[in-house]
């Protein structure tokens, strides 16, 4: 038995102090930029990102419309593998298949359906179109438009067919697969268009580009996408079928692999590694993880992980903690691990990227976790909040939630992820089945988010994250500000505007 002689502290135990803010500190010159893969010091990494955010491995989060949201936004989404080698792929393929500026088609629906069906569906999903394919599907036979333009529920029958109303494909422009953004949007603009379906040589829908992205893809300028501008997605797997699985993912077009694991300090682990090492080299980038001490951040490096995951226990879904009592506070976890990440380096001239995975409950636990020096976060909450996520849509009580689960909970059954010797089953649950606050558009709270961390760096002079790190200045947080910080006010109603 060893104890070690410190407390375990969480991220929501330390506070920022304000270093001088200089001239060059503007919004303008904050560049969030991070590495994502391993590299030698003074190299670049082959795969960054400009926004260091990445979304959890989870069945209720990473969905392919959220990676292409995210890839949008200038993260990355990391595809679940709580599913079968082929449905998994599938999902990575079907967002390799887009490229920046080119959406999925999430609001469809078929020309048997009803009027009254497709304005529920346009009033719920707050759109105007919706596109129409042969079976409703997102690449299915394409066959025309409908929008609230082309008919008024207070004047025609809600009972009539969408065919009877809906714009025909033959009377429409549409684009090929290999036509450029800029000419799309070319089209768009010249044709007074507000979707243009991109559909190939069989007639088949494959994405669309809509006039609303135009302003979108003009503010994010940074999108995560490969050398053929399709967006980047990453995929976890896990070290029981990885023989099958990776291959299988790496032929799908995935950028970035993780072993989704929440104890990474495993021989199955470095079995994994080595197995991507003799088959790929270095062409086929995985992390590993999860870790919370200098010795698991070592084995997991000297064993080839491209980047190593932080955290066990501290997920706002885990109960790890709880029912088997491992795990560490998320601040003290980074603080050894950063630091045997820089000793790894001074001794090899190797940077291993370090991803900050749970504890992270506010936009202010993110700035304090890059200040302790992560390199990029891993959310499940805070995605799984969003339109885009897969999670359903809930009212409970007049308000709205996204449901939310763990992946060691009874309803995601991840058995390989949580092993307990139990054959096909868990035998006790590591993860709880919920609800979290539903919080609208991806694009929208990311943006958030973005400019709260910008805001935290500006005030402690920095103006990106290596300079973040190594000049932050911490303080752990007394009880008493706890209470100070916690103290509650009532809100008054803002009084409704008047007409003198």
């Amino acid at each position: 038995m060893k104890i070690l002689d410190e407390v375990s502290r969480t991220l929501n135990e330390y506070l920022l102090l304000p270093n001088l803010t200089t001239a060059d500190c503007t919004t303008a010159n904050v560049d969030l930029s991070a590495p994502l893969v391993r590299h030698r010091l003074g190299e670049k990494s082959a795969i960054r990102v400009a926004t260091p955010l990445t979304s959890a491995i989870m069945g209720a989060v990473s969905s392919p419309r959220l990676a292409i949201a995210l890839a949008q936004c200038g993260g990355l989404s990391f595809i679940h593998q709580n599913q079968s080698v082929e449905a998994q792929a599938d999902m990575v393929a079907s967002v390799k298949r887009h490229k920046a500026g080119f959406r999925f088609s999430d609001i469809n629906t078929k020309p048997s359906a009803t009027l009254g069906e497709v304005a529920a569906l346009l009033e719920s999903a707050e759109r105007d179109v919706a596109v129409v394919t042969d079976d409703g599907s997102p690449h299915g036979l394409f066959v025309g438009l409908i929008s609230t333009d082309d008919f008024h529920p207070r004047r025609h029958d809600l009972n009539d067919s969408v065919e009877s109303r809906m714009r025909v494909a033959t009377d429409l422009i549409t684009a090929q697969p290999a036509v450029s953004l800029s000419e799309a949007n070319t089209l768009i603009w010249d044709h007074r268009l507000d979707v243009l379906p991109i559909v190939d040589a069989a007639g088949l829908l494959q994405s669309i580009v809509l006039r609303r992205d135009y302003e979108l893809h003009k503010r994010f300028r940074n999108e995560t996408i490969d050398a053929e501008k399709r967006f980047r997605v990453g995929a976890g797997v896990n070290t029981h079928d990885y023989r099958e699985r990776i291959p299988a993912l790496v032929e799908a077009g995935a950028d970035l692999l993780c072993i989704d694991s929440s104890d990474g300090y495993s021989v199955w682990q470095a079995d994994t590694l080595k197995f991507v090492r003799d088959t790929y080299g270095d062409e086929v980038r995985i992390g590993a993880g999860n870790v919370v001490d200098a010795r698991a951040f070592r084995y997991l490096a000297d064993a080839g992980a491209d980047f190593v995951k932080v955290g066990i226990g501290g997920g706002s879904i885990c109960i790890t903690r709880d029912q088997k009592g491992i795990g560490r506070g998320q601040a003290s976890a980074l603080i050894d691990v950063v630091a045997a990440r820089d000793a790894y380096l001074q001794e090899t001239g190797v940077y291993v990227p370090l991803c900050c995975d749970g504890g992270l409950l506010a936009d202010s636990h993110m700035a304090i976790a890059f200040a302790l020096g992560t390199d990029f976060v891993m959310l499940g909450r805070y995605f799984a909040r969003f339109d885009e996520s897969p999670a359903p849509l809930v009212r409970v009580g007049g308000q709205f939630f996204k449901e939310y689960w763990g992946e060691g909970s009874s309803r995601a059954r991840n058995v390989t992820r949580y092993e307990h010797g139990g054959g096909s089953r868990l035998a006790f649950e590591e993860g709880v089945d919920g609800y979290v606050p539903y919080a609208g558009s991806l694009y929208d709270n990311v943006d958030t988010t973005i400019a709260k961390l910008k805001a935290t760096m500006l005030s402690c002079g920095a103006t990106n994250l290596g300079d973040f790190h190594q000049n932050a200045v911490l303080v752990p947080v007394s009880q008493q500000s706890f209470l100070q910080n916690s103290a509650e006010i009532q809100l008054r109603d803002r009084p409704s505007a008047t007409t003198p």
